[in-house]
């Protein structure tokens, strides 16, 4: 199973959040850090938290849930 961190982007649908992770990685040559990031779709309903815009919570790869969910939120892991 997959587990990632990221930041809570977005909250508009019941049960569900949008999660940014960024992740850092040299580049083979230049050797310079390049940044990237990609947004998931995660599902709210199995979390005993309230989790509000900003938070920094853990994710973690589930069975398709929907047509774009994939992940659930496990727990938060800061403000």
């Amino acid at each position: 199973m997959k587990k990632l961190q990221g930041k809570v982007i977005s909250l508009k649908t019941k049960d569900t959040a949008v999660v940014k992770v960024e992740r850092k990685w040299a580049h083979p040559l230049y050797q310079k850090l390049v940044k990237r990031s990609k947004n998931f779709t995660c599902d709210l309903s199995t979390t005993e938290q309230q989790v509000v815009l900003g938070d920094l919570v853990e994710i973690e790869e589930t069975r398709p849930l929907s047509k774009t969910k994939h992940f659930k939120v496990v727990k938060k892991v800061e403000n």
